[in-house]
């Protein structure tokens, strides 16, 4: 039986050139997750966790290698190519959020998670993939005319889409996080200047527009204790005096997975993560988590640098976007310098949904990276091949 040499070379130089680097760190985020979800469970430490929560994790995990390194192997210009295909059923997630079987986590503003009995599912963190490829896809056809304003409108159009969707629900936070994309993906591309400029000069009004007609009450709030330290210490800035005290009593080196004092906050296996690896670990675990974050968006700043093409530049900005957002605004929310808005840090917060999604994101990073050479394809699109 006659081998094929060329297709042997393909994937041994895909192998070869996968950024390994970048999956193993956030594959240690995760199983350090893994690992403190089990901890928090065997120590009884809050009612908000049960054996299901690490089993999920570990369960999502596992799924998210295999699905990062599937998706590192196709040719990302093919998966954008397909968008009819993940568009509508990513959209009839989202609509299902607004029937009988959507549903708001306790103590959480939005309704924005689906319970089809034996699994739950929060569809934006499926927008946010399908959002990735398609903008880029979208970017990647106007090109040249991106800051024309016809074009410009309609790409600020299609992202006005999945953001007001996830507004609807409720998750503000996650609007936040499209937003976020929108810029990092629209700049990369060549955004003009003067169009960013008027964007800054726009906020203040948008700003306005949201705290008048959009906020309720309870999320101004949230911006006001900020500003007034101590005027709600029993109501809105509870949860996070609370995150501040657990980080504060891990000192140095913190007290380890199996102490018998530790402080309990409110959605500390998810949102509040980060208090609990302050508390287990000391200053040092924290700091090293830092590192490790910033590893990880660093590197994949580096693997968009080397991308072929400005789709894959653009795609791999917008993982970018999602990577640094989610960690500024959740560090943040926990050092109680930003307000609670619900931004769970990525590998490291409860939520299966969210883990199987970032090691896509990762995947389509390592995709971009490693089909920037004809040789090195496996699953290669012919007509993006030069």
């Amino acid at each position: 039986m006659k081998r094929n040499v060329s297709s042997d070379i393909s994937r041994s130089g895909f192998l070869h050139r996968m950024d390994w680097l970048l999956l193993i760190l956030v594959t240690i985020c995760a199983g350090a997750s893994v690992v403190m979800l089990r901890a928090l469970w065997t120590q009884n430490i809050t009612a908000e966790v049960d054996s299901n929560d690490w089993i999920v994790q570990l369960i999502s995990m596992a799924l998210g290698i295999a699905g990062c390194i599937t998706v590192a192997a196709i040719d990302y210009h093919k998966l954008a190519k397909f968008w009819f295909l993940y568009v509508p059923p990513a959209l009839a997630l989202c609509a299902l959020t607004f029937t009988s079987l959507g549903y708001g986590r306790e103590g959480a503003d939005d309704r924005a998670w689906i319970d089809f009995g034996f699994v739950q599912v929060q569809p934006s963190e499926i927008l946010k993939l399908v959002f990735l490829l398609t903008y880029a896809f979208h970017i990647s056809k106007v090109r040249d005319k991106l800051n024309q304003p016809a074009h410009l409108f309609l790409l600020l159009l299609h992202a006005a889409v999945p953001a007001g969707i996830v507004a609807l629900q409720g998750d503000y936070g996650t609007a936040i996080i499209f937003a976020s994309m929108t810029v990092f993906m629209l700049f990369t591309a060549g955004l003009s200047f003067w169009y960013l400029l008027g964007g800054a000069a726009l906020m203040p009004l948008a700003f306005w527009a949201l705290w008048t007609y959009v906020f309720g009450d309870v999320h101004r709030n949230r911006i006001r204790v900020l500003l007034n330290p101590g005027g709600d210490p029993l109501g809105l800035e509870y949860q996070q005096n609370l995150g501040l005290k657990a980080v504060h009593a891990g000192k140095l080196f913190g007290k380890g997975l199996s102490s018998s004092d530790y402080v309990t906050v409110p959605e500390m296996h998810n949102d509040f993560i980060f208090s609990f690896i302050g508390q287990a670990f000391g200053f040092v675990g924290m700091v090293t988590v830092i590192v490790i974050l910033a590893c990880i968006c660093l590197r994949i700043f580096r693997d968009s640098r080397a991308a072929k093409d400005q789709m894959g530049k653009v795609l791999c900005m917008g993982v970018f976007a999602i990577m640094f957002t989610h960690d500024v605004m959740n560090l943040g929310m926990v050092m109680k310098v930003m307000p609670v808005i619900g931004i769970p840090l990525p590998f490291f917060s409860a939520g299966g949904t969210a883990m199987l999604s970032m090691y896509l994101c990762i995947g389509l990073v390592i995709s971009a990276y490693t089909h920037n050479q004809k040789k090195y394809r496996v699953f290669y699109d012919a007509e993006n091949m030069n």
